[in-house]
């Protein structure tokens, strides 16, 4: 197995229902807005954003995000993992870029250009990389619903990784966001 010296974490900042699922069974995440939310708090995101570098994200998280019909919601760099896109939308050029390859180089490949600090955002892009053991830090958001299916947070893995609990925060009086940090 690849082993990396770590100097700034690849970091998840996301989601759950109650029973592990990041999208329903049709591949949505509506459910997502179902929690009132009166003060229109981000609960945490703003500050989290400030934390990192660059996002990583799956080419099914990229066509989940434009499908919200919103303006572009990300101010850092959007590097998109896909085999078979050759480019990204004309309005999001300079914005969102095409790579593939080994996680493991891109991830070297990114720091060498001073994104350190890396939002892995998606179902497969996640576990690909908790694969080969390049998460450091889990922030997971659990809303309080259960999907009884869907695409799941977390899949196989050939050994257990050890992560420790560092904070345990409630938001919104709905939701509770616990954080991890990757025991080595």
């Amino acid at each position: 197995m690849f082993k990396r010296e770590i100097t700034m974490p690849n970091i998840v900042y996301i989601a759950t229902s109650l029973d592990g699922f990041i999208a329903d069974k049709h591949n949505k995440v509506d459910w997502l807005h179902d929690i009132p939310n009166p003060e229109g708090s981000d609960l945490g995101f703003s500050d989290f954003m400030a934390r990192i570098d660059a996002l990583i994200m799956g080419r099914n998280t990229l066509e989940i995000v434009l499908s919200f019909g919103i303006d572009w919601p990300y101010n850092k760099p959007v590097f998109v993992l896909s085999n078979t896109l050759t480019e990204v939308p004309a309005e999001l050029e300079g914005k969102a870029f095409i790579i593939n390859g080994e996680l493991e180089h891109i991830v070297q490949q990114l720091n060498s250009k001073g994104y350190q600090n890396l939002y892995i955002d998606g179902g497969k892009t996640i576990q690909g990389f908790l694969q080969r053991d390049l998460i450091d830090e889990l922030i997971i958001t659990t809303i309080p619903v259960l999907l009884g299916g869907g695409i799941p947070l977390f899949g196989e893995l050939a050994a257990p990784l050890k992560f420790k609990h560092v904070k345990a925060e409630r938001l919104i009086d709905h939701l509770v966001q616990n954080s991890f940090i990757r025991q080595r």
